[in-house]
């Protein structure tokens, strides 16, 4: 392995406890835990593109918001996705 640089960087709680409780049960270091993941993550930004990318997060308005929750209550699913379910095809 090369010189290693160290960064720094602010996370949520919740990212940290996940952080903590796979490197407690996988006995991982947290540095090649983070390499990895960023090497990963880094390589399918550049790879993919950019329309296939879904962030585990998603922001979305007030009104597209409610638009979402409309649709969820109402919609109604389509044929494809009945056979999917019942067939698992």
């Amino acid at each position: 392995m090369g010189k290693e640089t160290q960064i720094s960087a602010l996370v949520s709680p919740a990212t940290r406890e996940m952080l903590e409780r796979y490197v407690r049960a996988s006995g991982v270091k947290k540095g090649h835990l983070v390499e990895q993941a960023l090497q990963h993550y880094l390589v399918a930004l550049e790879q993919l593109p950019a329309d296939v990318v879904v962030h585990p997060k998603l922001v979305v308005t007030r009104k597209s918001g409610e638009a979402i929750l409309k649709q969820a209550r109402t919609g109604k699913p389509t044929k494809a996705l009945r056979k999917l379910m019942r067939n698992g095809n």
